[in-house]
């Protein structure tokens, strides 16, 4: 029977190298991620935590009361056991509505864009120069780029007047301005560039020795698009999804503009509780506002697992 070797003190040190190692750069990783990690928790966990403290708080005409309670969420939900919408179930679907109408059109147009600039232009110069193309509407305030589209909407706009110098129509189109139409359209003209990004820098991703593969396959154009660029741009469709989806759930001066202030919307309620300084209800509301956006993200996680996938 042979004797088994006991480890010696120069190979238990050997095994404890690696692991003493490994220290200084697990230190040095958190080190590196602490500011990062101090800002999250200063401008989003901090709020968060406050805006859930004030929406369990009493308030009246005059005050707001540190009081535990549960009936601003009570507030929320009035009603909506009945057998009729409640207020709450109403203006969220108002708001899913411009939601769902909004992703309609940026995300096609979004992605039309996007496939040109990644497949279609060359020079890097002439693409860099297309993205600020795209970017010089942010250098304007979202009101003044809102008012801009009143001229041309408007009973007397620009539209109406050449519909009607064109013999098209005789009586002013009213539809076009302080409608659900007017919102969609200023929502399309502020976020179609947050669906374009993501998607474009996941078909900037696609190796082109893939396309040239099932181009020698036989594949046409439409099956390429389908089979091929399609799947591989999901994540960036993904995440161009979710910045609209919460743009469009949060917003308020949008709707408050372009609606005519007659058009209810989530943001519009809390804008106008903070108004009032109805804080505690305004809070309460923006939670609620908050667990919907979340429900949704989540939904739409559970169709691509964008980890794996980025």
């Amino acid at each position: 029977m042979t004797d088994l070797a006991l480890p010696t003190a120069a190979s238990a040190e050997r095994t404890a190298a690696p692991a003493v190692a490994h220290r200084p750069r697990r230190s040095l990783a958190y080190l590196q991620a602490a500011p990062l990690a101090l800002v999250f928790l200063v401008f989003l966990v901090i709020p968060l935590v406050l805006t859930g403290i004030v929406s369990l708080w009493e308030y009246n005409e005059y005050e707001i009361i540190p009081a535990l309670t549960l009936q601003n969420y009570v507030d929320v939900f009035d009603g909506c056991l009945s057998a009729d919408l409640c207020t709450t179930l109403r203006t969220y679907l108002s708001t899913v509505k411009f939601v769902a109408l909004t992703l309609a059109i940026t995300l096609p147009l979004g992605f039309a864009i996007a496939y040109f600039l990644a497949f279609h232009i060359r020079s890097g110069t002439v693409r860099m120069g297309l993205f600020l193309l795209c970017t010089i509407p942010f250098w304007t305030s979202n009101v003044i780029r809102m008012i801009s589209w009143i001229p041309l909407l408007g009973r007397n706009g620009l539209i109406n007047d050449t519909l009607r110098a064109l013999g098209l129509i005789r009586q002013p189109i009213d539809g076009l301005l302080y409608s659900d139409f007017a919102v969609v359209l200023a929502f399309v003209h502020l976020d179609t560039v947050f669906m374009i990004v993501p998607i474009f820098n996941s078909l900037a991703r696609i190796d082109r020795r893939l396309i040239e593969a099932a181009r020698d396959g036989g594949a046409s154009g439409a099956q390429i698009l389908w089979n091929v660029i399609l799947p591989l741009a999901k994540p960036g469709i993904a995440i161009g999804t979710i910045f609209v989806t919460t743009l469009v759930m949060g917003d308020f001066v949008t709707v408050g503009v372009m609606g005519g202030q007659q058009i209810a919307s989530v943001g519009k309620v809390i804008q106008v509780q903070m108004a009032y300084l109805q804080f505690p209800a305004a809070a309460a509301n923006a939670m609620v506002l908050l667990a919907a956006v979340l429900l949704m993200i989540l939904g739409l996680t559970r169709m691509i697992d964008l980890r794996r996938e980025l």
